[in-house]
């Protein structure tokens, strides 16, 4: 089990600044398996930022809860750009929410293949009425536990990024 507690004052603050601006997300996430919002409901009054979290751990539940095309899938992999973008896309469409932030990986100890290798994860931000941004990490030397507590920080940075460009977009 990954340990989020060092990352309990980050996700605080981060929830103080979402809040203040009045800002609400979601999350669509495979390999974290909902750490991110995991990490961020533990916090008391989090309901008012949180406004749901996808665990899209199949192909299948990425195309059925998110909307994920299934050619995207065939065509790159649920690890791809493509498949987060479409899953940030996706989760922000089906819900509520300001943002949207995703997490697709391979976080091992197996899975990975020459092209897709083990401990690369894509992510994606997207945001009512503004481009959704990519980011894809290679974490290849840490163990599972490692990639997605590396995952989490990525997706929180990315949020924490979209929440205070937040006025400019507003």
């Amino acid at each position: 089990m990954t340990n989020l507690s060092p990352l309990h004052p980050r996700a605080q603050h981060f929830l103080e600044k979402a809040r203040a601006k009045g800002v609400t997300i979601v999350t669509a996430e495979s390999c974290t398996g909902g750490l991110v919002a995991g990490l961020l409901t533990e916090i008391a009054g989090s309901s008012d930022v949180v406004e749901r979290g996808f665990v899209t751990y199949s192909n299948e539940a990425k195309i059925e809860m998110l909307g994920v095309p299934e050619a995207t899938l065939i065509a790159h992999g649920a690890v791809s750009e493509a498949t987060a973008r479409a899953m940030a896309e996706g989760a922000l469409a089906h819900s509520r929410a300001a943002f949207a932030v995703s997490i697709t990986g391979i976080a091992g100890p197996g899975g990975g293949t020459a092209d897709k290798p083990v401990g690369l994860v894509h992510f994606a931000c997207a945001g009512k009425g503004r481009a959704t941004v990519h980011a894809e990490r290679r974490f290849g030397s840490l163990d599972r536990a490692g990639v997605r507590y590396a995952a989490v920080v990525q997706a929180l940075a990315m949020l924490e990024e979209a929440v205070a460009d937040w006025s400019l977009t507003a």
